[in-house]
C-alpha cells in the first residue's frame, strides 16, 4: 500500500511517499481503508520533534524515539471504510463508514488497523469523508476543555484565543451550543469566518489588545501554540474565572497546582482523553447541524509534505485535509 513515511525528524522534506506492507487486523482490530486524514499540530510536532510543552523533551524522546521515529507513519485523524475485521470484533462490521483518532498515528496510509474499542465511531451521515476527517482531534479537545474541565454554563462569557484554528473553530461552536456568550480572537482575515460559526464578538489581535478593553470573562481558552500567558491574561478573568491552557509544560502544571490551592482564578491544563463516546456525541451534534466542519485546504496524499509546509506557517483556518481516495 502507499503511505507517507519519515525516518528522521525535521522539516516537511523528511516526508516521502513509499510502498509499505498492508497491515492485517488482529483478533480485536478492524482494518480501515483510509479515505481522508489531516495535518494536526500533533503530526507537525512529531515530525519536527518540536514539542510545545517545555521541560518534557526527554520524556517525549522516550515515547517517540531517541534518534529516529518509532512510528514512521504519521496521521492522527482519519475517516474511511472498514474492509476487514478480526474474529473477536463485535462493535463494527465490514462496510461501516467510520471516523476517529489514532493515538498511535499511522493514518497517512491507504490502510490502518485499529482496535475496535479505540476512539472510533460511525461517520456522520451528512459529512463527506474529507469533512469527517477534519473533526475528531480539534473538536474532541474543545469538548474536553469546555464541557469536562470548565463545566461551561449557559450565560457565561468565554474568550477563545486562536478561534480560527483547528481546535478554536470547534471551541467557538461548542461554547455557543452550551449557551455561552463567545468572543473569538483571531487575525484580520478570519474575523468574518469566526463570526459565521457563531461568535458573538470577534477581536483582531493585530489591531486590539483585549487585555486593555476592560472586559472580563468567566473562561479564557488559549489554543495558540507557544508559552501560555496566564500572568498577562489574569486581569481579564472574573474573580473565579478559569484559564484553559491548551498547550503548556511544567510551568503551566505548576500554576495549575498553585491556583488550585489558593482559590479564585484558576489555571486548567491537560490532554483530552480519546473516548469513542465523545466522538458519538460529536457525531450527533454534526448530524443535527449544531457543529460544522471548517476546512482551509485539501491536498492529495502525495502532496503531504506541501500540506505540512502550509500548516507550519501557523495561519491555517480550521483544518488542512489530506485526501487518499478519489471519493470523499
Amino acid at each position: 500500500m502507499k503511505a507517507i513515511v519519515y525516518t528522521k525528524y525535521g522539516s516537511p522534506d523528511v516526508l516521502h511517499l513509499e510502498e509499505v506492507e498492508k497491515p492485517a487486523p488482529k483478533d480485536n482490530e478492524v482494518l480501515i481503508k483510509v479515505h481522508a486524514t489531516s495535518v494536526t499540530a500533533g503530526d507537525c510536532n512529531a515530525r519536527g520533534f518540536v514539542f510545545v510543552p517545555p521541560g518534557l523533551g526527554f520524556v517525549s524522546r522516550l515515547v517517540f524515539g531517541l534518534r529516529k521515529p518509532k512510528q514512521p507513519i504519521l496521521g492522527v485523524e482519519l475517516s474511511g471504510e472498514i474492509v476487514d475485521v478480526g474474529k473477536d470484533v463485535r462493535l463494527f462490521k465490514k462496510g461501516d463508514q467510520v471516523f476517529g483518532i489514532s493515538v498511535k498515528y499511522g493514518a497517512y496510509a491507504e490502510y490502518i488497523c485499529m482496535a475496535e474499542d479505540a476512539c472510533l465511531a460511525m461517520k456522520p451521515a451528512n459529512l463527506t469523508f474529507a469533512e469527517a476527517a477534519s473533526i475528531p482531534f480539534g473538536a474532541n479537545t474543545a469538548l474536553y476543555f469546555l464541557r469536562d474541565m470548565a463545566k461551561l454554563q449557559s450565560g457565561q462569557k468565554v474568550l477563545i484565543i486562536g478561534a480560527s484554528g483547528a481546535t478554536g473553530v470547534y471551541a467557538v461552536q461548542l461554547a455557543k451550543y452550551y449557551g455561552a456568550q463567545v468572543t473569538g480572537v483571531c487575525g484580520t482575515g478570519n474575523l468574518e469566518m469566526v463570526r459565521s460559526i457563531g461568535a458573538d464578538h470577534a477581536i483582531d489581535y493585530t489591531k486590539e489588545d483585549f487585555t486593555q478593553n476592560g472586559q472580563t470573562y468567566d473562561v479564557i481558552m488559549d489554543m495558540v501554540p507557544g508559552k501560555p500567558s496566564f500572568a498577562r491574561y489574569k486581569a481579564s478573568l472574573k474573580p473565579n474565572g478559569l484559564y484553559l491552557a491548551g498547550a503548556g509544560g511544567l510551568e503551566v502544571f505548576a500554576q495549575m497546582a498553585w491556583t488550585a490551592l489558593t482559590g479564585g482564578k484558576k489555571v486548567i491544563a491537560g490532554v483530552a482523553p480519546d473516548r469513542a463516546e465523545d466522538l458519538v456525541f460529536l457525531k450527533e451534534l454534526l448530524e443535527a447541524g449544531k457543529l460544522k466542519p471548517v476546512i482551509d485546504r485539501r491536498y492529495p496524499l502525495e502532496q503531504t509534505a506541501e500540506a505540512h509546509r502550509y500548516a507550519d506557517t501557523g495561519h491555517k483556518r480550521g483544518s488542512v485535509v489530506i485526501t487518499i481516495t478519489a471519493e470523499e
